[in-house]
């Protein structure tokens, strides 16, 4: 079974609005395409998480987040 949660969203009025076009031009609620972006970062995160396995060691000392391709989000304050 499927279970939403629901949650407030605080973005960009620019993207918002481009999403909103989006949604428009393809006949869906905003939310349905708010949910297929979360759906697709989190798939993302999922596939792009390393085993925590001490396997290696790094020879210069730089720490994954700073190798990252993706800033890391910063939890609020």
């Amino acid at each position: 079974m499927n279970q939403n949660r629901r949650t407030t969203l605080s973005a960009d009025k620019a993207s918002l609005e481009t999403l909103e076009r989006e949604a428009r031009r393809r006949g869906v609620a905003l939310t349905v395409l708010l949910a297929e972006a979360v759906d697709e970062k989190a798939a993302t995160l999922r596939a792009a998480r390393r085993p925590r396995v001490g396997l290696g060691r790094s020879t210069d000392g730089a720490a994954a987040a700073v190798l990252a391709s993706e800033p890391v989000a910063e939890p609020y304050s």
